[in-house]
């Protein structure tokens, strides 16, 4: 005789301490936080995202080497989006700042009040990450990824997930610092295509540059003949992230 599940053990015990008005105000705050960021940052195309480790101080090279590439990228027409905290977000942010185009700062708002830095022209304070994380990939023409931890990993999944599955147009994803990130480039082509866990023309989605000038000319390249405005099909699919 089979035994079936009996619907009660289905439900979360803890469902009955849920409040479904706490749930609906949570859902209204985070279209709250969409529509908010989307009319902010509706006019500062075109933009790079710049993702890197918190935890590196100013004297770094790769504090310096952010700061350098930002620099270069604002003076070349990007604004530049950051996490708006400290380390590369900073150095990312006071590049920018200091350049011709504006330094974005998107803040999330944590347990150990991450402190937002002082180099933001355009600033705002998510509580939720996945609003936070949407406009990074929205309004990015191409994403500039430091050295850095569990966050900047995250990010950098996110953002090849999305180009990978289709979800997001194609724009140039450039690491920098080999040293740091040749191993898991390694890792994925071993151990992920070398696998069929992904295609090998998935690997083509990341490129690894040193030279702040190169990453510059890279994102220019990659637009020559078609303009950094996203086609009619590209915005089709950032509606539906």
């Amino acid at each position: 005789m089979i035994q079936t599940t009996k619907v009660p053990e289905l439900i979360d015990p803890q469902a009955k301490f849920t409040s479904n008005g706490q749930e609906a105000w949570r859902l209204l705050g985070i279209m709250a936080e969409f529509a908010v960021a989307t009319e902010r940052l509706r006019g500062l195309r075109p933009a790079v995202s710049m993702f890197g480790s918190a935890r590196i101080r100013a004297g770094n090279p790769y504090y310096d080497k952010a700061e350098q590439i930002a620099r270069k990228l604002s003076d070349a027409g990007f604004a530049v989006i950051s996490g708006g905290g400290p380390g590369i977000m900073e150095a990312a942010n006071k590049g920018a700042h200091a350049g011709r185009s504006p330094a974005i700062g998107l803040n999330i708002l944590l347990p150990q009040e991450q402190a937002g830095n002082e180099y933001q022209d355009v600033s705002f304070d998510f509580r939720y990450f996945f609003s936070r994380k949407m406009m990074f990939v929205r309004f990015a023409s191409a994403y500039v990824v430091m050295p850095g931890g569990f966050g900047t990993l995250d990010e950098l999944s996110e953002c090849l997930t999305l180009v990978q599955t289709g979800k997001s147009r194609r724009i140039p994803i450039i690491l920098v610092g080999g040293d740091f990130w040749r191993g898991l480039v390694d890792w994925m082509r071993d151990s992920l295509a070398g696998t069929g866990m992904i295609g090998t023309e998935d690997l083509e989605l990341i490129q690894i540059l040193e030279d702040p000038d190169a990453i510059v000319e890279a994102i220019f390249n990659f637009y020559e003949g078609r303009g950094f405005q996203p086609t009619r099909s590209e915005r089709e699919k950032m509606l539906n992230l």
